[in-house]
């Protein structure tokens, strides 16, 4: 199931928090209330875990990860990584890399499988990423942008990417991806998709300011929901189908 969210009145979830399906990270807040929300859906299944990276709380837009393996930037202290590895179950590997895009929440999108990256990461970059999250690695853009990350949030079943992609691309992201894929918005229209939301293979966070509709299509393309499709997600599965076929 999709859950609202906020970070101390930020809509932007996605910037203030890391989820996958071994593991997820939230930024250390003011208030508790944002890691309790994690907390009470995913405490039972993988661990929550409170952190800051290079002394930031944007953990969501300067690292990336799936349930393989975490990169941080080299920004990132000792400390933080200590804490971040000692949390983390033994499976997953936790990579620094020196980068100069160190935003690499916002110019990588991946799932278990597959990453899609910003067009001018550097080649080692690329092979950590390879390595560490053993996925395969497509430099591409999404609606002419090239940090992907922001506009894009996909998880092993489905994805959903920035609003004026054209079709033409979203066959093309779908067929690399190997997932099916809709344009469509967050927070009340928002085509910051990646910053709106975290998604991992059974739940969703999005922003609070995020609608009714938004909600459906999200449970939806991302097969999270528990419950029968509205005539909006069923209409929207039957138009991914055809233009899937």
């Amino acid at each position: 199931m999709a859950t609202r969210a906020h970070f101390e009145k930020s809509c932007e979830i996605g910037v203030f928090s890391k989820l996958t399906n071994t593991y997820c990270l939230t930024a250390i807040g003011a208030s508790e209330n944002f890691y309790s929300v994690f907390e009470s859906e995913l405490a039972e299944t993988i661990p929550v875990i409170h952190t800051s990276l290079a002394g930031c709380r944007i953990i969501g837009t300067l690292c990336v990860g799936n349930r393989h393996g975490l990169i941080v930037p080299s920004s990132a202290t000792d400390q933080e990584l200590q804490h971040i590895r000692n949390c983390l179950p033994d499976s997953v590997i936790v990579q620094r890399v020196e980068e100069k895009l160190s935003a690499l929440g916002n110019v990588v999108a991946c799932n278990d499988y597959v990453a899609i990256v910003h067009p001018d990461l550097d080649i080692e970059t690329e092979e950590i990423i390879a390595d560490t999250l053993q996925v395969e690695v497509f430099r591409q853009t999404i609606a002419g942008n090239v940090i992907v990350g922001n506009y894009c949030a996909f998880n092993n079943a489905g994805g959903l990417v920035h609003p004026r992609t054209s079709t033409n691309d979203l066959d093309e992201l779908s067929s690399l991806l190997q997932v099916p894929l809709a344009a469509g918005t967050v927070n009340r229209g928002s085509d910051a998709i990646g910053a709106g939301l975290v998604v991992n293979d059974w739940c969703a966070f999005c922003g609070l300011d995020t609608t009714s509709t938004e909600l459906s299509v999200i449970e939806s393309i991302f097969k999270i929901s528990d419950t029968q499709p509205t005539a909006i997600t069923g209409q929207l599965r039957d138009t991914l189908v055809d233009s899937l076929a």
